[in-house]
């Protein structure tokens, strides 16, 4: 351990800075070369160099957000498309979300672990009566691996089986039995041998789940469970044909998996609906949310399953499917309760429809326009993603659209495909704004690749 005073002197310095109003320009240059410094050092030396949209001498130091933006130190002030990945579709610091947030904080925390903390009972049963059919036991967590593995867990205990059959391009996080049913080999070969009994399958092709279960059955093994995105993000913004997760749905029944629906992407109003699958009137055994959930200001995610799932072993011991120290905590409760009312009140899910479709329709008309430079535009709601010819085009078109002020991020799976997922509080003057930095970004492009 270093010098004692030394450390504590250094983070009084930070949380000085937290507790400014007012940031002099000494120390914003301070905060700017110690910030590169130490996540150069501290975090990972590959950090300032991935990010697609920030060339690696464009160091933002990102300080406050509001509403559909975010801004820097010095005032940098972006339209925020990219959204934390589908954290803010509530908008940032959401004010009715924020002042439940104080006020649980006022009075407590987190929990003691023992007694009842109500707010859990009270989001469990908020969320039972937001989602479709009979979907009813829930379980919190902290971050979207950690719900899918929850799910994954609950699959083999209410089944009995051990095999779970995935897709290609599919994401469902990074720990190890959620990177197991990932559908990118880059994401998957450090870590092999992971769970191995995971077979992929091709997304949007329900018969190949079919096949996949039958040849397992006939073998003398059990599926689980099936997982999937009912719209695949990572991979690009993938929207599966119609019907497709209705015949899945009528597979699973068949042979008795569960169907495990990843919505931590797709949920919470993104896609137009509360939960996308509600588009396709199919009701999973097992649904995993997140991102939104917590409503940008809190981290929580979750699952919840259909009652015939929770089984007499769960019942039990209540502690055999996890105990994460931190899942459903008052905090994060309290912000998810503030986040679902604030969504039913104003609507949101119906904001991310109306907005996508206005958003989509613009850049369609540039992707006619400029189809040397943009494949394809894909898109439902606020979740929406431009693929170019190669992935240097789309970079150089988040590059573009980062100095114009808008932020925006590739797709981990689909390194060709960019993402729009700005927050459903954007107002359509900001969308115009969006359009126009967009093509003079495509523009720049286009002569630079002479395409």
């Amino acid at each position: 351990m270093k010098n004692k005073e030394q450390v504590v002197e250094e983070l009084n310095k930070v949380i000085r800075f937290i507790h400014s109003e007012e940031l002099t320009e000494e120390e914003k240059k301070e905060i700017t070369r110690e910030t590169v410094e130490y996540f150069d050092t501290y975090v990972s030396p590959g950090w300032l160099k991935y990010r697609k949209s920030v060339s690696t001498n464009a160091a933002v130091v990102e300080w406050k957000d509001y509403g559909a933006y975010c801004s820097g130190l010095y005032g940098e002030e972006f339209i925020d498309c990219l959204g934390g990945f589908g954290i803010y579709t509530c908008g940032h610091r959401n004010s009715e979300i924020i002042d439940t947030v104080k006020a649980q904080l006022n009075h407590q925390a987190l929990h003691s672990q023992e007694l009842l903390d109500p707010l859990r009972g009270y989001l469990a049963k908020a969320v039972a009566d937001i989602t479709p059919g009979d979907l009813e036991k829930c379980f919190f967590t902290n971050g979207g691996a950690e719900a899918v593995e929850m799910a994954l867990k609950l699959a083999r205990i209410a089944t009995g089986g051990r095999w779970f059959i995935s897709t290609v391009g599919a994401f469902h996080g990074k720990s190890m039995g959620a990177v197991s049913m990932a559908g990118k080999g880059t994401y998957r070969a450090p870590y092999t041998p992971m769970v191995q009994q995971v077979q992929h399958v091709e997304y949007g092709a329900a018969e190949d789940v079919r096949k996949a279960i039958r040849n397992l059955k006939a073998v003398g093994e059990k599926v689980a469970g099936v997982i999937l995105e009912p719209i695949q993000g990572e991979a690009g913004i993938i929207i599966p044909p119609k019907g497709y997760l209705k015949e899945v749905r009528e597979i699973c029944d068949e042979y008795g998996a569960a169907l495990i629906f990843d919505e931590i992407q797709t949920g919470m109003g993104r896609t137009g609906t509360m939960f996308r699958c509600e588009a396709e009137e199919v009701v999973p055994d097992i649904m995993t949310y997140g991102k939104a959930f917590g409503g940008g200001i809190m981290p929580i995610t979750g699952i919840i399953c259909r009652p015939h799932l929770w089984t007499e072993e769960l019942i039990d011991n209540p502690w055999l499917l996890g105990s994460p120290t931190f899942g459903g905590n008052p905090l994060a409760c309290s912000a998810a309760l503030a986040t679902i009312k604030y969504m039913l009140e104003n609507d949101v899910p119906g904001q991310c429809r109306e907005k996508g479709e206005y958003l989509i329709a613009g850049i369609k008309k540039l992707f006619e326009k400029y189809p040397t430079v943009i494949q394809d535009v894909r898109g439902i709601g606020l979740m929406i993603g431009l693929e170019f010819v190669t992935s240097d085009v789309g970079y150089s078109v988040a590059k573009g659209m980062f100095a114009r002020r808008v932020l925006t991020a590739g797709t981990l799976v689909n390194s060709k495909c960019i993402r729009f997922e700005p927050a459903a509080v954007i107002t359509y003057e900001d969308m115009d704004n969006i359009l126009v930095r967009l093509e003079e970004a495509v523009i720049d492009t286009k002569e630079e690749f002479k395409l």
